[in-house]
């Protein structure tokens, strides 16, 4: 009943949207809603298909991770292998095709841990979390646009990483 009261206070209503960009992976809409006193206000919002990350964790506690420079941050990132949703693709079968096509690992067990909204300030894109553990390695296959290094550190060496920024 709360959650019913709080969105009525606090709901924007949509009056007007104009998708300004229509991409391969991304819309982008400039929207016009009315705010809950009532005023008038713009929104720019980015739609997404929404993605997965694997933390793929090995039998001697390593965690499998990517490292490739990600044009948008013009930098080399060390990341949890990762990749978009497909049309009407369960998270499931995209994680086990992004973690056989990035890590080389198959026939594991996948555990969803979480799935969260990543920027909901402007994108509705929503990430599916899993762990993966229990799998075989055969090599990876990655897409022809994709170029990455495989790294293998320890869990706590990892965790330090991110600690210490190496990992943002």
């Amino acid at each position: 009943m709360e959650g019913i009261i709080l969105k009525d206070k606090l709901f924007e209503e949509r009056i007007d949207s104009k998708q300004i960009f229509n991409g391969k992976i991304l819309g982008l809409y400039y929207d016009k809603v009315r705010l809950p006193n009532g005023r008038i206000a713009t929104r720019e919002k980015i739609t997404h298909p929404g993605a997965v990350g694997i933390v793929p964790v090995t039998g001697d506690n390593r965690i499998i991770l990517v490292k490739q420079y990600r044009y948008p941050v013009e930098d080399i990132t060390i990341e949890i292998p990762a990749g978009k949703l497909d049309k009407d693709e369960p998270p499931s079968v995209c994680a086990r095709r992004e973690l056989e096509e990035e890590v080389g690992a198959v026939d594991g067990r996948l555990i969803l841990l979480s799935s969260f909204y990543t920027t909901p300030g402007f994108c509705n894109e929503v990430l599916h979390l899993y762990l993966a553990i229990d799998f075989k390695r055969t090599g990876n296959n990655l897409d022809d646009d994709e170029f990455l290094e495989i790294i293998e550190p320890e869990l706590g060496v990892a965790m330090a990483w991110i600690k210490d920024g190496k990992i943002k």
